[in-house]
């Protein structure tokens, strides 16, 4: 009787064994089923992102070592056997050289992946944010730097004596008319002439009578105008003015102004024979002046 007993117990308790197992499985496979539509926790995001970095290394080192090891052997093979011992240097320095180039490129993949991590990491955090930037204020004035300079020395000096006052468009690499002195000898003209050459500056050839050179210099692009503004200005006489011939005006050499205004000239005529002479002028308005 007790062994009747004791057989069901033994029996009852395999039942029992038997259900907790079945229990068990169940519960390990309800889990798996909840694990694959739950969504994934930080750490688990952490953890992939951690397993997908060691692997992009791993495959860099791996790439580094054969293409080190390519290069190696296309070294030794490029080397005759005989030129190995006087060249071993400079193999060692192409491996070096190789392996450098090699282990960059290996960090800038390393560098990339973490990037990439580290942007798909923080992406839902940045959804629909963007960035902006702008150049800085690059505004300048560009009056100087755009001004021409002129061909001629002397003139390009003096535009910049002159840059407040210059005429709105002035081109300073107009047309000069100069072929030469072609004025008669000892004329106020001819000594103009060959005062602005030793000056250095531009004149015509053929601006005509004294009394014409303003109008001539102007076709050409001259400035001119009616004021003294540098030593070298050819100062024009109109016909009979200031004792001037009244058939051919007079042309004269503007050599000094003075602190109030006036202007010392030098002149010639045909009675000098080449010889100069000076007068001082108040009225310097009265006249027109031919810059360059």
């Amino acid at each position: 009787m007790s062994s009747l007993r004791a057989n069901r117990t033994r029996a009852v308790s395999r039942r029992a064994s038997q259900a907790v197992e079945t229990l068990n499985a169940l519960d390990i496979a309800l889990a798996e089923k909840l694990n694959e539509v739950a969504p994934p926790s930080r750490r688990a995001m952490r953890l992939a992102a951690k397993k997908h970095a060691q692997k992009a290394h791993f495959l860099a080192g791996t790439a580094m070592a054969a293409l080190l090891g390519t290069a190696a052997t296309s070294i030794a093979i490029a080397s005759p056997k005989s030129q190995r011992a006087s060249a071993s240097g400079e193999v060692t320095s192409s491996v070096i050289a190789t392996a450098q180039s090699v282990s960059t490129s290996s960090a800038a993949s390393r560098s990339q992946t973490r990037i990439a991590l580290d942007e798909q990491s923080t992406s839902a955090a940045n959804d629909g944010v963007e960035g902006t930037w702008a150049l800085g204020d690059t505004t300048e004035t560009t009056s100087d730097v755009t001004r021409a300079k002129a061909d001629n020395d002397v003139v390009s000096k003096l535009l910049d004596v002159n840059k407040d006052v210059l005429p709105s468009g002035f081109n300073p690499n107009h047309a000069t008319g100069d072929n030469g002195n072609a004025y008669s000898f000892s004329q106020c003209t001819w000594w103009v002439y060959v005062r602005r050459h030793q000056l250095g500056l531009p004149v015509g050839s053929h601006f005509g009578d004294g009394h014409q050179w303003a109008s001539s210099a102007q076709a050409l692009g001259y400035w001119v105008d009616d004021t003294p503004r540098n030593v070298g200005d050819i100062m024009v006489f109109r016909t009979g003015q200031e004792g001037s011939s009244a058939a051919y005006g007079h042309v004269a050499i503007v050599e000094k102004i003075n602190p109030d205004g006036s202007v010392v000239t030098s002149e010639c005529g045909s009675s000098y024979n080449g010889q100069t002479f000076t007068r001082t002028f108040t009225n310097v308005h009265d006249f027109q002046y031919i810059h360059y």
